[in-house]
C-alpha cells in the first residue's frame, strides 16, 4: 500500500467513525556515518526508516496512534480514537486549517552528491591531514562524517497539506596532541555545504588543540569575559526550553508572564529565523507557517515561542514554532534557527575591550549542570587567560556560574564573528559576547 492510499483510508474511515477531526504526518529519512581510526575504519551505518502517525478528534480529545507499517490505516485509527478517549485533560490543541507556504529553496548540503565510497575517502583523508598537520598529532579520537535525508508529508481533514524534502552533512574530527607528558583534544567539525572541508577542518582542530597545551587553572574570583561563539550557543541551546510558551503557562519558566519587559541588556537581541540558510524551512510540525521573528529585540522579551495549544491558551497566534522529532512524537515546541544577532567589534577589539579576565572558548557538563527552570547554571570551562587586552596563557579545570537571565542582562559588548554550533535537535548560533562579570572557580 502506498502512503497516499494509507492517508485517504484513514481519514475516510476517522470520519465515519465520529471523529470530528483527523490529522496524518509522515515521515521517512536515511542516514549514514563513518568513523575512521588509524588509517580504517572502524564504524560505518547506513539506516532508513519510515513512519506515519495519526491524530484524531473525538468528543473534544486529542488522541495519537503510530506505526511503521503502512497498512491497516483503519486499525491505526482505532488505536488513536481509543488513546483520545483515555484522555482526562481538558486542554484544546487545534488542528491546523489550509494554509499557503512561503516558497523556500535549501542549499544542498555537501556530502549528497557524493558515493559511499567518496564520503568514506574524505574520512580518511581528514585522519591524513591531521596527522600531517604536527609531529605533535599523535592520533585522532574521533573522525566522522555523516549525511542526513528526510521527507515529511502532513495532511489533515480539514484541508491543510504541507510536504518538505531536507538533507544535512557533517564532518568532525578530535586529534590529540602530546608534548612532553601533556595530553589534550582538540575539536572541529563543518557542516551543510562546507562539509566537504576537510582542511579546514583538521587545521581548526589541530590549531585548538595545541592552543591548550600548558593549560592550568586561575584563581577563584568574579572575572570579566568573553564567551566564544561555541561556548554562547551552547548556553543558548542549553536555556532555549525558558523562550516555549508551554514552559511558561507550566510555571516552569523565568519568562512567564514577561512578554514587554526588558530581561537582557540592549545590545542583544534574538532572532528565531526559520528562513537561515543553514536550515530553511517553510512550516513547522502543525502545518503553520513560519515566521521570521524577534524573540528579544534590544533586550526587551518580544515574544515566547508557541504552537497551536499554547497560542489559544494565551489567545495569541501561533509563532511556527511547533515540533515534532520524528512521526512518533506528539506535538511540542522548539526554536527554528535560534541566534543572537551579531554585533560589529572583531576579535581584538573585543580582547581589547575585554582588557583583563578570561576567554571561554568551551563547556562540559551541559546535561548536569544547567537548570533550565531556575536559569542556573555551573559548568566546566576552558579557555584563556587575558591581561590588558593580550592573550597569556591557556586556562583549563576551572568552573563558571551564574544565571542565565542575569548573564544576559550583563553583555556589554557584541562580536561580529557568528558561528553555529554542531546541531544536535536543533541550530543555535552566536557571536562572541562579553559579560561583566561572571563566578569562577579555580586554585
Amino acid at each position: 500500500m502506498t502512503y497516499q492510499e494509507f492517508a485517504k483510508r484513514a481519514m475516510e474511515y476517522a470520519a465515519k467513525t465520529g471523529c470530528e477531526s483527523s490529522e496524518l504526518y509522515f515521515a521517512s529519512g536515511e542516514s549514514f556515518e563513518v568513523n575512521a581510526n588509524a588509517g580504517e575504519i572502524d564504524r560505518y551505518s547506513v539506516s532508513r526508516e519510515a513512519g506515519v502517525s495519526v491524530r484524531v478528534s473525538l468528543n473534544g480529545k486529542e488522541g495519537y496512534a503510530y506505526t511503521e507499517r503502512i497498512d491497516e490505516p483503519e486499525k491505526l485509527v482505532d488505536h488513536a480514537a481509543d488513546n483520545a478517549r483515555c484522555i482526562e485533560s481538558d486542554d484544546d490543541h487545534p488542528m491546523q486549517t489550509k494554509q499557503a507556504y512561503r516558497e523556500v529553496t535549501r542549499a544542498d548540503s555537501a556530502l549528497k552528491s557524493k558515493t559511499e565510497s567518496e564520503r568514506i575517502a574524505l574520512t580518511k583523508h581528514l585522519e591524513e591531514i591531521c596527522l600531517a598537520l604536527d609531529p605533535r598529532v599523535k592520533r585522532v579520537v574521533y573522525c566522522t562524517a555523516g549525511y542526513d535525508s528526510g521527507a515529511v508529508v502532513m495532511e489533515n481533514s480539514l484541508g491543510l497539506y504541507a510536504e518538505r524534502n531536507t538533507n544535512s552533512s557533517y564532518l568532525y574530527v578530535m586529534p590529540t596532541v602530546e608534548e612532553g607528558l601533556e595530553l589534550q583534544t582538540g575539536f572541529a567539525f563543518r557542516m551543510g555545504a562546507d562539509a566537504a572541508d576537510a582542511e579546514g577542518c583538521a587545521k581548526e582542530a589541530v590549531e585548538d588543540a595545541l592552543g591548550k597545551l600548558g593549560a592550568s587553572p586561575v584563581d577563584s574570583g568574579c572575572y570579566r569575559v568573553l564567551l566564544k561563539p561555541f561556548a554562547m550557543s551552547d548556553l543558548l541551546s542549553a536555556f532555549a526550553s525558558m523562550f516555549s510558551a508551554d514552559e511558561a503557562q507550566k510555571g516552569c519558566s523565568l519568562l512567564a508572564g514577561k512578554e514587554g519587559q526588558t530581561i537582557a541588556s540592549p545590545l542583544v537581541t534574538v532572532w528565531d529565523d526559520p528562513f537561515d540558510a543553514v536550515a530553511p524551512r517553510a512550516f513547522d510540525g502543525e502545518g503553520t507557517p513560519c515566521v521570521k521573528k524577534a524573540v528579544i529585540e534590544n533586550g526587551v522579551l518580544k515574544t515566547l515561542l508557541h504552537n497551536l495549544k499554547t497560542a489559544k491558551k494565551a489567545g495569541v497566534e501561533s509563532t511556527g514554532n511547533a515540533s515534532r522529532r520524528s512521526a512518533a512524537s506528539a506535538v511540542s515546541i522548539a526554536p527554528t534557527v535560534f541566534r543572537v544577532d551579531a554585533g560589529i567589534l572583531d576579535c581584538d577589539a573585543l580582547l581589547k575591550e575585554l582588557g583583563t579576565g578570561l576567554v571561554i572558548s568551551e563547556l562540559e557538563g551541559l546535561h548536569a549542570g544547567v537548570d533550565a527552570v531556575s536559569g542556573d547554571f555551573s559548568l566546566k570551562a576552558a579557555g584563556f587567560l587575558v591581561e590588558n587586552g593580550a592573550v597569556v596563557r591557556p586556562v583549563s579545570n576551572i568552573t563558571i556560574a551564574g544565571n542565565f537571565v542575569g548573564l544576559m542582562k550583563d553583555v556589554v559588548a557584541v562580536g561580529s564573528d557568528l558561528r553555529f554550533g554542531m546541531p544536535q535537535g536543533g541550530y543555535f548560533g552566536s557571536p562572541s559576547i562579553l559579560v561583566s562579570g561572571l563566578a569562577v572557580a579555580g586554585n
